[in-house]
């Protein structure tokens, strides 16, 4: 319950780090790193349960979403697809890693792929919807200017996960 506890604040803390994309109404934060790292140390109850208070935190008020922001008017804008994302992602993440019997770097690297295809596919369904992008054009503003970013904090997530079993 404590690690749940401090993965939600993590994942607060990596909204904080905000970098605007002129391409995109997403930012780059760092919260993906510790929805998927969650998700792996924590196993997929934990890990679900640390994302759902996260999000319970938000809605409430309490400005921990990218850049500050809150309430429920977050989860119905262009990045709340992403935020309904990293429940989904926490849980697959931690699932895939209680199903597989041996853990290395590389199978909770391509563990937590499957869980950032999961963040990418809810946060860019919403964006489309909400911005009225076509598909081409929700990939160019909502998953491409990420995907490098993501795949470096995954292998460093990666491997605190392997190094640092909770």
């Amino acid at each position: 319950m404590v690690f749940a506890a401090l993965f939600a604040s993590l994942t607060a803390v990596g909204a904080y780090v905000k970098v605007p994309l002129p391409v995109s109404p997403v930012p780059v934060t760092m919260q993906v790193f510790f929805v998927l790292l969650a998700g792996s140390m924590l196993g997929s109850r934990w890990g679900t349960i640390s994302m759902v208070v996260y999000l319970l935190l938000g809605i409430t008020g309490f400005p921990i979403f990218a850049g500050g922001a809150s309430g429920v008017g977050v989860l119905f804008g262009p990045t709340g697809g992403y935020l309904a994302g990293f429940v989904f992602a926490a849980f697959v993440t931690g699932k895939l890693l209680e199903i597989l019997p041996q853990h290395s770097i590389l199978i909770n690297f391509l563990c937590m792929i499957i869980g950032l295809i999961i963040i990418y596919s809810f946060g860019a369904f919403r964006l489309m919807s909400v911005a009225h992008l076509t598909f081409q054009q929700t990939m160019i503003a909502g998953i491409l200017p990420f995907i490098i970013g993501d795949m470096a904090a995954l292998v460093l997530a990666a491997f605190i996960s392997v190094r640092y079993e909770v």
